[in-house]
Formats: structure tokens, sequence, C-alpha cells
């Protein structure tokens, strides 16, 4: 009776703590806050003061003057600067709560499926101290199935790749729970870095995670097009040579030259995670096919890739950006259907 009333008057949270992204959804409500990871504080680790989060402090990566620093309080899925990840969710909880309920919100936030007790604790506390008045946590690639749509409470199997910005997590499911499960720490962050170590070492150019960020957003994949007609994009960077500002253009071809080692470790990952599959799942999944969800999934060809690479039918999701989160949302909504999935660290 006491549960219900508090569930009454507050606006109980699923948090979506992606390394680059965090989703917020309010039952009843849905997804009300999609906003970067990032937070621009003082240098002053005294006094800790925040000067943006979300989309403003994005703008500043790269671009803070002396005394601020514009950082990402997640780094591989997990937890890297507790007290600033703290804040984050502490604004987001705050912006769209907005003061309207008088008791703290339960909340259901994700966890990367190969993440530790200890940085389930961190993701847990962080949560608490933000202002919480319960906490669950529900792994990823489960957020992501339900997301997605799949039934994974029916008797076969469904295998799902989640591609965030920090870990890339397959997984394949069967009566509401994970059979078998992989985290990998190489997404979309790991696709910046290698995007940036080309151009670095090919042309002598540096440029910063924003640029490869863009880039590969823009012209990106993981198998080009077309070798006749190749898509091209004018990046600028500091010539490493001279020291000096420099204009170059780059091509779709290069890019999935760049990008062609951690392409390969995704790949890899789903086809060992094949490979540990019961042959009866692995039937169903053969039927059902692979399907992608995550901002990684966005990569062009990717799934053309994996298909090439296992001969399985592979989907991208509907709206793979936000799957993770309308999974922990719908979880969220019936905490009774979900309650099996749930955990907590105490």
């Amino acid at each position: 009776m006491f549960e219900r009333l508090l569930n009454a008057f507050s606006a109980d949270i699923a948090i979506d703590l992606g390394t680059a992204n965090t989703l917020v959804y309010i039952k009843g409500e849905g997804v009300v806050l999609s906003e970067p990871s990032v937070v621009a504080i003082s240098d002053d680790r005294m006094r800790r003061d925040v000067f943006a989060v979300g989309a403003e402090a994005k703008q500043m990566l790269g671009r803070t003057p002396i005394g601020i620093r514009a950082i990402r309080p997640l780094r591989d899925g997990v937890i890297a600067d507790f007290e600033v990840a703290e804040d984050m969710i502490k604004y987001f909880i705050k912006k769209v709560n907005n003061k309207k309920n008088l008791i703290a919100p339960l909340i259901v936030i994700c966890v990367p499926s190969g993440s530790t007790a200890v940085e389930r604790r961190a993701i847990q506390e962080a949560a608490e101290v933000a202002g919480a008045r319960k906490v669950y946590l529900i792994e990823e690639p489960v957020a992501a199935a339900i997301g997605a749509g799949l039934q994974i409470f029916e008797p076969t199997g469904s295998m799902i790749v989640d591609i965030g910005g920090g870990t890339t997590e397959v997984a394949v499911l069967s009566l509401g729970d994970i059979v078998y499960s992989r985290s990998v720490r190489v997404a979309g962050d790991k696709l910046d870095d290698a995007i940036i170590s080309y151009i670095r070492r090919v042309h002598n150019l540096l440029i910063g995670e924003s640029s490869a960020e863009n880039i590969k957003k823009t012209i990106g994949c993981a198998v080009p097009d077309s070798v006749e007609n190749p898509l091209t994009m004018s990046i600028k960077g500091r010539d490493l040579m001279n020291g000096v500002p420099r204009e170059l253009t780059i091509t779709d071809a290069e890019i999935a030259d760049a990008l062609s080692e951690p392409v390969a470790t995704i790949i890899d990952s789903v086809k060992t995670a094949l490979e540990h599959t019961a042959p009866e799942l692995a039937a169903d999944i053969v039927d059902k096919g692979i399907v992608l969800t995550g901002g990684g999934a966005l990569l062009r060809n990717l799934d053309y890739a994996i298909r090439h690479s296992t001969g399985l039918p592979v989907s991208i999701a509907d709206d793979p950006l936000k799957c993770v989160a309308l999974g922990t949302g719908r979880a969220l909504e019936d905490l009774k259907k979900y309650k099996h999935i749930f955990s907590t660290m105490y």
C-alpha cells in the first residue's frame, strides 16, 4: 500500500547512462531527454563548480579556457569520475523532474553486461546520491532487446548486438533472460580514436574527438559503397610537420580502412557468441537473424559486413539510438512483469 502511494506521487525514471549520451525516460511520458554525457567543471578540485552539462558542455570539448575542464565522466560504459557523474545525474534528474514531485523517484538504470560488481555499485551509488529513493539495475542487452521489440519471453533464441559509445554488448536471449552475453570495450569511442590515429599516421594531421565523430557520422562506413565514386569530406586540423592549421580531403574508403580493426573486433565478438550458442537457439537465430541497436548500428554498411561474415540475416532496429532507453522505460512501466531481470548491489 505504502509503495503504491509512493509510486502515485513520484515521477519514476529510467536512465540509459551511456558513455556518449544519456537518455532519460519518465514513467507515463516516454523519453524526455537525450543529451551528451559531458560536464564542464572548474579545474579547482576543492570547489568543483559545474559550468555546463550535456549539449552545452559538449560544445566546450577541446575549446575550454584555463580553469575549466570539459570531461566525460563515463568511459567504456562505466563511471570513471564518480563525483562528476553524480553531478551529471543530479542535473538530468532535476531538469526532467522540475521539482514537480515531493517524493524522490525510483530509478531503473542500465549497466553493461560485462561490468564488474564494483562498477555496478558505483553506478547504483551515483544514482542514490543524486536523489533516488530506490535504484534497480538492468543489463544493457536485455533493455536493448525489449526496446527493439524482440519477444524475449518466448522459448526461442534472439540475438541482439548493442553498439554504444563505450561498449558493444552481444547477447543471446531466451525465456526472458540472457543465455549468453559478451561485452567488449570497443564501440563508438574506439571508432573515433581509430580515425584520429589513421589521419595522424597517414596524413600527419592532428584532429580532435569532435572532428573524428563528425567524420564518422558523415562519411564513416564499414565497407565503402563504391570504389569508383567515393564519398569525400574536407577536414581541418593541425599539421604535425610545421605546427600550422591545414585542410585536406579524405574519402570514405580511407575511413573504412581506418575503422577496419575495431569493426573486425565487433564482428569477432558476434562470431564468438554464435560459437557459444546452443544448437537449438542457433537454429532460431538463423530464422530470426541478428538485430543491431545503439548509435554504432548507424555506421554505414556495418550490417552488411556482419551479414557477409556470419551468413545470417542482419537488421537494424527502428530507433537504434533510443532502444536501450525505451527498453529500460518499458521495464519501469511494468515492474512486476520484469522484476526478475532487475538487480541491486545490496
